[in-house]
Parts: structure tokens; sequence; C-alpha cells
């Protein structure tokens, strides 16, 4: 570089002064370019991360060149921790996995046990299932909206999304005992059948549904301000999402209605009737249309699992597997009532020696191995387990949505400002438990 391109200087009693001359502005720049990139942290304690997601973000001024996601700060060791209990103890560790969707894991786990065992829940279990996941899917999705409002500034959305969710939280605690973690489903069927009341406690809820989610088109859907902050933002297209294997409404977001409900029915869903909601633009915006519109058809699917409700039992009738028998608790709310301590104890040592050996030790699987997906909230949720013929798994492994769609993150967000880096994580909806594992 010539001497011309530094000010001149001259030398004076009270030091070295400069003349500076003008220049043109776009050459400053031109030159400082490639200096000003800046790599910096998002997260892992980033109100905007949904959870403990670290991303590293190199930037270009406000712009994102490089985007990667860091994972393992709520590593649980869930697939791990199965190996180490029985079949049904398995129930409690993998319901705190995608915390979000406790029922979705609950079932998918069950449903793989069941093949491994060779048998099927009753009728009355698998329309409960039904029931318990879509109002676990209306209750996700409102999550979803409910934060991803709030980390873009629309406060309403969120207290109005958590406002629904606390609605759908009352119903699980009335139905399952637990507003989450509920291990409610069981190997074999349901822990116990729905408490009395509950038909009238489902359509009360029905009905508020029903009263406020217009209330979303109005304050979202159809708000300028919303549809032009998520327009065109975190555009991923469909064979983008076929490389990536990204399932759930990212999919249906790029126009494909692959929905395992549909293409490879489980728990009966082959007799409701409900659609699969798509939308071409493979952006944001379509995403939150989609979970709204998922929300009204789980609604849907709700009230024909109430139509389908016939009287039956709702756990297999072996007594290798069912445990515990539909117990009865005590007047201090804890523990076993008299009632069933006498019947246990009653009958024959032999039964109370089989009573506790099952609860102890647990049931025999047979050795082999299956992989049962389902449609969580967040996309394919697939548990293969492998039994080697003892009463603990030997392996579980689970094909957990929120990992493989978190992957997405890049390709979302490259090229797009900060800002839109947190509307595509949010459109994603991971939940790091999940992820994690």
């Amino acid at each position: 570089m010539s001497h011309d391109a530094y000010a001149d200087s001259r030398e004076t009693t009270e030091g070295r002064v400069y003349t500076v001359s003008g220049g043109d502005w776009d050459d400053v720049l031109a030159d400082a370019t490639h200096d000003e990139r800046v790599v910096i942290n998002m997260g892992p304690q980033h109100p905007s991360t949904h959870g403990v997601l670290r991303l590293v973000l190199e930037l270009e001024g406000e712009v994102v060149t490089q985007g990667r996601a860091v994972i393992g700060y709520l590593h649980t060791g869930i697939e791990k921790n199965t190996e180490y209990r029985t079949w049904t103890q398995g129930v409690t560790f993998v319901t705190r996995m995608d915390y979000l969707a406790p029922l979705h894991n609950e079932a998918a786990y069950c449903m793989a046990v069941e093949k491994l065992l060779g048998i099927e829940a009753p009728r009355r279990a698998q329309v409960i299932r039904v029931l318990l996941m879509e109002l676990n899917r209306i209750s996700s999705h409102l999550v979803c909206l409910a934060t991803g409002g709030m980390e873009l500034g629309a406060l309403t959305g969120m207290t109005a999304g958590f406002r629904e969710r606390e609605e759908v939280l009352h119903l699980l605690e009335f139905l399952t005992g637990l507003r989450m973690n509920h291990a409610f489903i069981r190997p074999g069927g349901i822990a116990q059948d729905l408490p009395e009341g509950y038909e009238q406690k489902i359509r009360d809820f029905i009905k508020v549904m029903d009263s406020r989610l217009p209330q979303y088109d109005k304050l979202l859907t159809g708000q300028p301000i919303w549809k032009n902050r998520l327009s065109g933002v975190g555009y991923v297209p469909l064979d983008g999402c076929l490389q990536l294997g990204l399932t759930g409404p990212i999919l249906r977001s790029a126009g494909l209605p692959w929905d395992l409900r549909k293409v490879e029915p489980y728990c009966g869903y082959e007799e409701y009737d409900f659609e699969v909601p798509t939308e071409n633009d493979g952006d944001c915006y379509a995403r939150y249309k989609i979970r709204l519109a998922e929300i009204h058809e789980s609604l849907k699917i709700v009230r024909q699992c109430l139509d389908k409700l016939e009287p039956g039992p709702v756990m297999v009738e072996d007594a290798k597997i069912a445990w515990p028998a539909q117990l009865t608790i005590g007047s201090d709310g804890m523990g076993n009532s008299l009632e069933h301590v006498r019947k246990i104890m009653g009958q024959s040592m032999e039964s109370l020696i089989h009573h506790f050996k099952l609860v102890t030790e647990g049931f025999d699987v047979p050795p082999g191995q299956v992989y049962v997906p389902i449609e969580s909230p967040r996309g394919e949720l697939g548990y293969h387990l492998v039994s080697d013929g003892g009463t603990r798994p030997l392996r579980v492994h689970v094909r957990e949505p929120s990992f493989v769609n978190l992957q997405s993150m890049p390709v979302m967000s490259e090229g797009g400002m900060v800002a839109d880096v947190i509307a595509a994580v949010a459109s994603i909806d991971p939940v790091m438990g999940g992820v994690d594992r």
C-alpha cells in the first residue's frame, strides 16, 4: 500500500499532528469486511433458546454467516438408566424425556414392550391412550405458540397460550393424577380406569377451547406484524426436509402430508376422522399455522374418543404382566386401602408372593428387538427396544424428533439476521430433554 493511504503528519512543539483527508465510505467498508466477523454464543442460558441449548453464531454485522448447535447441557442418561430397571419402571424414565409430550413417550415405549410380549392392550385402554395423547398434543402445541410468541415480543400470545395449556394440565391431572410425568400408560394397558365424571370434565374443556381458539386468529394469525415477522423466515424446502430427516410440523409446512397416525396407524387411529394440515411455504409462519390447525384436529379426535369409550378392562388379563392390580388407595390418600391389603394377603400366600415378585422383579420379556414409531407433537418418535429375555431391557434407544429436527437450525438461520435465529428455533420447537435424553 502506498504511503498516500495514510494521513499526513508533521511534527510540532505539541507533538505529532495528523492531517486527515476524507475518503469514500464504500472503500473503507470494503477493506474492513472480513475483519468484521464476530463469533458469539447465544445460550445455554438464554431466554430464547428453548431450554439449555447453546448456539454458536458467526456474525458479519447483523447477518449470521454460520450457526452451530451445541447440545448436551441437559443430559440425563435416561436411555441407559432404563437398562437398570424393570420393563414397567422404564415408563417413569421415558415420560421425562420430551417433558412436553410425556404421554407420547409412555405410549410409544409401552407399545414397543407389548410388541415384544406379543400382546395388545384392551380396546378401552387403546381409546384412552388416544384421548390422552391428543390432549397432550394440544398442550404441547400451545407451549410452542406461547414460548415462540414470548421470544418474538408477542407477550399476549404467551399469556394466552399458557392460560389454555393450564386448562389441559388441569384436565390431565384430573384424569391421571399428575400434570406431567404421568407414568399412567403401562405395558399392557393403563394404570387405572378414568375417574368418575371424566366425560363431563372433558366436554367442559372442549367448550372452553372452542370459545378461546378463535382468539388466536384475531391476536396472531391475521395480525400483520406477526405475519410479516414470520413470513419468509426460517425457510426449508421439501427436499431439504427429506435430506435432513425432518418430521412433524416442519415437514408438513413444506407440503408433504406425512403423519404416522394416517400413514402407519397405531392405537386404532385408522377409525378416527381427522385431517392432516399442510402448508406449502415451508417458513415459520406456515409452521405456526399448522400447529394451530392441529389443535383443532386434536379436539376433533378427543370428541370421537368420548363416543368410542365402551365399558371394559383397561389392562390385559394376564396376571403375570398386569401390575399393580387396580390399586385402591387408603384413607390417608397414600398406601393401599385395607380392602386391597385383605385381597392380596387374604387369598393365599402364593398370590402375595406372586404380587411381591411381580412388583420387585418384574416380568420376563421374550428375547428380540422391535422399533415402534408414533407421531409426537414434534414428529416421528420411535422406540427401539432390545430384550435378552430378562426382566430388564438390554437396550433402549429413542429416535427423538427434537434431536433430528434441530439439525435444521443452520439451514434456517444462515444468511438471515440474528433476530431471525430466534424465530427459526421457536418454529422448530425443540425440547432439550428429548434432544439430550
